[in-house]
């Protein structure tokens, strides 16, 4: 006995370096802080794209212990300052959310409780937070309290929960998938097509809806097509609308197809990742009428809360049928059984380990209020505007007026081929790097795209992306001897 206590001691000796003193633990939270501090201030100097691989060497785990101040500075130089910086205000390139400080706080004391949020048996007050996150997004968009919902890892996650609910519901399986139907726009995300996959609906037949003229579902022949599909003895069970497409921003009219959706019996799920929580904006309340219709719901903290990458929601209507698939027992579980109310993260979701994610949505709301969020969304519809009028003002012609802060524009070249001149263009733009801008095809035609939605793009910053534009353009036009 007295040898295996040895051992032990001695593991420990070498083992408690996992478990640092408090002592140790100041020095290495004083050395992040300044790392935090000097990043924050520095922010706005960074290029928002640097296209260079990292040094593997620095990255590669090595079976010798660094110092701190060291990797901090590799951490630096091979991630920090290359790639896509999504937490720099000129980055408008995608759809990002910037990550607001106080989010970081929560997440962090969220590692270092380790709170368990998947059952309320675990941590009931961690679960309590995550409902109650949910609970206030039902208020928002109008769904009954008996929803349910779960805070995800993004809407790709939160997407996949709702499409799984309702093939369980319309019982899509075996010989009935080849039968069966979904109606989408074209310019659904693609996460929407990879879930179909992942869940089992590869063969299930895809009608892609027509566009009216500024990308939105045209709900005009919507109804016959079902109609006509039922006739022919298809299945049709789903159909899928967007609240901020990826391309356009367009949020798809969401009243007219919940009511076609009610009236044939069909399962309606909006993807409002992006666009869910411009609800919020007075100005554009509006154009959300008929989102409380949807059977299932997905919109993205990490987006139009401001908060960092890793944050979703989903929310749906039919208990049950979420169940269906994600609420599971075994042996091993049998003392977490509860007769509360609270429903368990781990039974919406196939997640069962599950990261109290939920701490980075609620202190920033609770510390903050609702307000600045609210003041932060009509910001960038203003600037989506200012930006769209400067291009005007330098010779671009632009998409049709957004509906939320995703628009595109083009420079219209007589001398080359547009589509040519665009990707010259755009090529220049990446190659700068100080504002990250990004393309797409808009009925074949290569136009670049901006996303303003960072809590760090000001005025100041749509001003910089101008300047860099016109730098660019000037660099393509020589480049095309014009």
């Amino acid at each position: 006995m007295d040898s295996l206590v040895n051992k032990i001691a001695a593991l420990e000796k070498v083992s408690k370096e996992l478990n640092p003193s408090l002592k140790e633990r100041e020095s290495i939270n004083q050395d992040v802080q300044e790392f935090i501090n000097n990043f924050l201030e520095n922010l706005a100097n960074y290029p928002a794209y640097v296209n260079e691989n990292p040094n593997i060497e620095k990255l590669s785990i090595q079976e010798n212990k660094k110092n701190l101040k060291e990797l901090l500075a590799d951490f630096n130089s091979e991630v920090v300052l290359k790639g896509i910086k999504p937490a720099s205000g000129k980055h408008l390139g995608y759809v990002p959310g910037g990550g607001i400080y106080v989010a970081a706080i929560g997440d962090f004391l969220a590692s270092v409780t380790n709170e368990y949020a998947g059952m309320y048996y675990a941590s009931p007050g961690a679960v309590t937070i995550e409902n109650e996150l949910l609970n206030w997004m039902k208020n928002i968009f109008g769904f009954p309290k008996k929803a349910v919902g779960n805070l995800t890892s993004g809407g790709s996650i939160a997407n996949l929960i709702a499409l799984t609910a309702a093939r369980d519901k319309y019982q899509i399986k075996n010989e009935k998938t080849q039968k069966s139907v979904i109606y989408l726009s074209p310019q659904a995300h693609h996460c929407i097509h990879k879930a179909l996959r992942i869940i089992g609906l590869e063969d299930v037949n895809v009608t892609l809806l027509e566009l009216d003229a500024i990308s939105k579902i045209d709900t005009g022949k919507l109804a016959t097509i079902i109609k006509e599909d039922k006739e022919k003895g298809l299945n049709p069970f789903l159909v899928i609308a967007s609240a901020g497409t990826t391309d356009t921003g367009a949020i798809d009219p969401l009243e007219e197809i919940g009511s076609i959706a009610k009236k044939f019996n069909l399962w309606y799920h909006i993807d409002a990742a992006y666009g869910g929580f411009f609800i919020l904006s007075e100005n554009r309340k509006h154009l959300f009428k008929g989102i409380e219709m949807a059977d299932s719901l997905v919109v993205d903290p990490h987006k139009g809360l401001f908060l960092p990458y890793g944050i979703g929601a989903v929310l749906i209507k039919d208990k049950e049928a979420v169940f269906h698939s994600h609420h599971y027992t075994a042996d091993y579980m049998q003392d977490a059984v509860s007769d509360t109310m609270q429903v368990n993260p781990s039974d919406v979701s196939p997640e069962l380990t599950k990261h109290f994610r939920g701490l980075r949505m609620w202190l920033p709301l609770q510390i903050h209020g609702v307000k600045p969020f609210i003041a932060s969304i009509e910001e960038k519809l203003l600037l989506t505007e200012y930006f769209r009028n400067k291009l005007i003002e330098i010779g671009f012609e632009l998409g049709p007026k957004p509906d939320l802060t995703v628009s595109y524009f083009w420079y219209p070249s007589k001398e080359v081929d547009e589509n040519e001149f665009n990707k010259k263009l755009m090529e220049i733009i990446h190659n700068d790097g100080d504002v990250f801008l990004s393309s797409t095809k808009i009925k074949g035609k290569f136009v670049i795209r901006m996303a303003i939605l960072s809590i760090r793009t000001k005025t100041a910053t749509i001003d910089t992306a101008i300047e860099m534009i016109q730098k660019c353009l000037k660099q393509t036009k020589d480049a095309f001897s014009i």
